[in-house]
């Protein structure tokens, strides 16, 4: 029987080939108005006058004076979140996580659990990892109901937000999810982590792009992420940035459903 570890690695390879070949297909896309999605902006939702509480174990912050950053990990849990938790713990850092269902949620639902009690946001990445924009109705709300029933049922809490699978999403999905109560979160800097193992490099692809209010995409299921996070942390933090959930870094406003953030 194969090693946990060599499972692991082989679901990392499938998902890496996936990631690539999808960052090579959204390219022309892109370039023929595809970033012209609308999205909203931190700032635009913290202007709303109505405050929510936003209490979590690290403390709140008020993101219209701090210069916030959020720090965001897809497609977890995995072999390698415990010892990022570990970090995240002593770095005094929140972070917000994107899960999905068969080996993740299903295989570590201790790390789901514990996410949620050391103060992290959890939320769904869907069940499977289906590009929701390929699917029919039906399939699009089984691929968010799913794993938003299984997070409850570990945390007692329904995510209020996630993430579309390489971020692909249209008026279906936002409908979807306005039925669900779930708004989608995108991001704003990226390591293509699953292009690399070289935590080096991890590193400086997010540092060169990280700004005020940035949503950081990383993935807790590769080998070369989880140690460059301490770097990262230590390296925003001497310029200046305050880590935040994404809950948070809307505060005191908060992320309307249906509705998309970047």
């Amino acid at each position: 029987m194969p090693s946990l570890t060599t499972k692991m690695k082989k679901t990392g390879t499938a998902f890496r080939r996936a990631a690539v070949g999808a960052a090579a297909l959204c390219l022309p896309l892109t370039l023929t108005g595809c970033a012209g999605l609308d999205t909203t902006a931190p700032s635009a939702v913290r202007a709303d006058p109505a405050p929510t509480a936003q209490a979590a174990r690290f403390g709140t912050v008020d993101c219209r004076v701090a210069k916030c950053i959020a720090l965001t990990f897809d497609a977890g849990p995995s072999e390698n979140s415990a010892r990022l938790l570990d970090i995240l713990k002593e770095k005094q850092v929140p972070a917000t996580f994107f899960l999905l269902g068969p080996r993740h949620i299903e295989k570590y639902p201790e790390l789901v659990r514990r996410m949620a009690d050391e103060g992290h946001e959890v939320a769904s990445h869907t069940w499977t990892h289906r590009i929701l924009t390929e699917l029919e109705p039906e399939e699009i709300r089984e691929e968010l109901e799913r794993p938003n029933e299984e997070i409850e049922r570990l945390t007692g809490r329904r995510p209020t937000l996630m993430r579309p699978p390489q971020g692909r999403t249209n008026d279906t999905v936002h409908e979807i999810c306005r039925e669900l109560g779930l708004a989608e979160v995108l991001w704003t800097v990226t390591a293509k982590d699953y292009t690399t193992e070289d935590s080096a490099l991890i590193q400086r692809r997010v540092l060169a792009q990280a700004d005020r209010d940035g949503i950081i995409l990383l993935h807790d299921i590769y080998a070369g992420t989880v140690p460059a996070v301490p770097g990262i942390i230590d390296a925003l933090k001497e310029r200046g940035y305050v880590f935040v959930t994404v809950p948070q870094l809307l505060a005191p406003g908060q992320a309307e459903p249906g509705k998309v953030y970047r």
